[in-house]
């Protein structure tokens, strides 16, 4: 059976570690095969090949051979595109974009691919690495990630009693339902958190829109909270796990 073809792809560095006496084994997310896995041949000897392109969290353009079942990838050379290089720099950026990389990785098993994460991903990094560590931008990332990734909050109507939700008045979230209820079917409670109408119609907006088209949002400080708190409950129950990074959103 003959080899495929070299791929040539813009893609993000997500992870890298040592491989052998020269190589390193690199995770890396693309628009067309979502996460994938592969072996950098000499990378850490090499001087034209990989010219700083390696590093966790960058863009790069990378040339490679697409792996055949379970074996790894071949990474022939790489471009650097993007080195972000804020995100390495200053530690409240790098924890959030470790746990960004983290949710995606869990959302997005290897082979997965979906191009709006790509540009979600890639947007958020270089958002972050940007701004300084934006807490507001691992919020937005998690909210529409979960979206995509067929977790998406239902803010249209009571899950109980379907009543529709017009924007007035507190509303609950059941994170069992994974959507919000009137007060009339369910109190709040520490599992169970209410909701503002100013917080539902932002989280709302970030499971709808990508991050460039909530560059004007501004929420309030109890705003915020209320969403971390709802986002919180609602990915540890459906993913049924805690995120190792996610303590550094806290």
């Amino acid at each position: 059976m003959s080899r495929p073809d070299p791929i040539i792809s813009p893609a993000i560095i997500t992870r890298v570690k040592e491989f052998g006496e020269s190589d390193l084994l690199v995770t890396f997310f693309t628009r067309e095969s979502g996460f994938q896995k592969g072996v950098a041949k000499g990378a850490r000897r090499s001087l034209k090949r990989f010219v700083n392109c390696l590093d966790a969290f960058c863009l790069a353009s990378l040339e490679y051979t697409p792996k055949k079942q379970r074996d790894l990838c071949f990474i022939h050379s790489g471009k650097l595109l993007e080195a972000h290089q804020g995100l390495r720099s200053e530690y409240g950026s790098f924890s959030r974009a470790s746990f960004i990389v983290e949710l995606a990785e869990t959302l997005f098993p290897p082979g997965v691919s979906d191009p709006r994460v790509f540009d979600l991903l890639k947007d958020s990094l270089k958002a972050l690495s940007d701004e300084g560590g934006n807490i507001l931008i691992p919020i937005t990332f998690e909210a529409r990630a979960m979206a995509i990734g067929g977790y998406r909050i239902n803010l249209e109507k009571c899950c109980i009693c379907g009543r529709a939700y017009k924007g007035e008045g507190r509303a609950v979230f059941v994170r069992e339902k994974g959507g919000i209820s009137c007060l009339g079917c369910r109190q709040e409670s520490a599992l169970s958190p209410g909701m503002e109408p100013e917080s539902i119609r932002a989280l709302r907006q970030m499971q709808d829109n990508d991050l460039g088209q909530l560059k004007g949002l501004d929420l309030s400080g109890g705003c915020l909270k209320e969403i971390k708190n709802v986002l919180k409950l609602h990915r540890e129950y459906r993913l049924e796990k805690r995120l190792k990074t996610a303590k550094f959103l806290d």
